[in-house]
């Protein structure tokens, strides 16, 4: 599924010294980490309250006075990842509540559409993403906006897409920054008629045991402008590390305003679907 950035270096590393020749044996370590993730995080549905807002962009002199639409709102969804066979695990919202007023029945909608099994599953699923796409403000439209989006690229499915590096390191970093840069075509992302939008951005990563416990997405064209940071936090009813906040701007070249958001994830609870081959059909 498609969405619409040979000398040895030395980096000091807490009380240890990492080799910019090790960075893929590192990223080893955090695909693996990743593909148990998935397993894991793929029986959770978790509540995404998700506020955004429109404002003056750094030198902007308009105000959001005149802006046709909201300039803030606040939704909130569910959340889940989901394996569909032939693509892999895919992120799905379902929104249910747009400034404290319910936009459907409080069901989980998504979960109840995966757990029939039936072959429309996946384009059903689809069709509620895009509906909820829609309560987005701002005039750019946007699917991108996904906690999980920037993990998909440490996969065995993705991963060859990318270069890697070591980032800079600091001692107040939660793990080892490694950098990524996009380098395929078609990419991961498309903007606007489908064109190519590189993504590059950061990870950081425990080291001991591959955990990543930030991301950050940057994704910049000519027609649009977008940066995306996740961070994670152990749960201890999950046993695991799951998304606690996602931080995004976007904007528009020539265009005053900006677009930021903030998403927080709570209520993660367990589930289990359907991924018959039936799914995929």
């Amino acid at each position: 599924m498609r969405l619409a950035l040979t000398a040895a270096v030395c980096v000091a590393v807490g009380q240890g010294v990492l080799a910019q020749a090790d960075v893929y044996a590192l990223v080893d370590k955090a695909s693996a980490y990743v593909e148990t993730f998935q397993q894991n995080f793929g029986s959770v549905v978790a509540e995404e309250r998700y506020a955004q807002n429109l404002r003056r962009g750094p030198g902007a002199t308009t105000s959001a006075r005149g802006v046709s639409g909201p300039v803030e709102t606040v939704l909130v969804s569910d959340f889940l990842l989901v394996e569909v066979k032939g693509e892999g695990w895919l992120p799905f919202r379902d929104v249910y509540e747009r400034d404290g007023k319910p936009v459907r029945d409080r069901e989980e909608r998504l979960t109840a559409i995966f757990l029939k099994g039936d072959r429309n599953a996946l384009d059903q699923a689809r069709a509620v993403m895009s509906e909820g796409a829609r309560y987005n403000i701002g005039n750019i439209t946007r699917t991108v906006n996904l906690p999980t989006l920037p993990l998909l690229f440490l996969t065995r499915r993705h991963r060859d897409r990318f270069d890697f590096k070591l980032g800079k390191q600091d001692k107040s970093d939660p793990g080892v920054e490694i950098e990524f840069r996009e380098r395929t075509r078609p990419t991961f992302i498309s903007g606007l008629e489908g064109r190519d939008l590189p993504v590059e951005g950061r990870f950081w990563v425990n080291e001991a045991d591959g955990t990543v416990v930030r991301t950050e997405l940057d994704a910049v064209d000519t027609s649009v402008e977008a940066h995306i940071s996740v961070t994670y936090a152990a749960d201890d009813g999950l046993g695991m590390f799951v998304p606690s906040r996602m931080e995004e701007r976007y904007r528009r070249p020539r265009d005053p305003m900006e677009i930021r958001g903030v998403a927080t994830y709570s209520r993660f609870r367990r589930f289990q679907v359907n991924t018959s081959e039936e799914l995929a059909k």
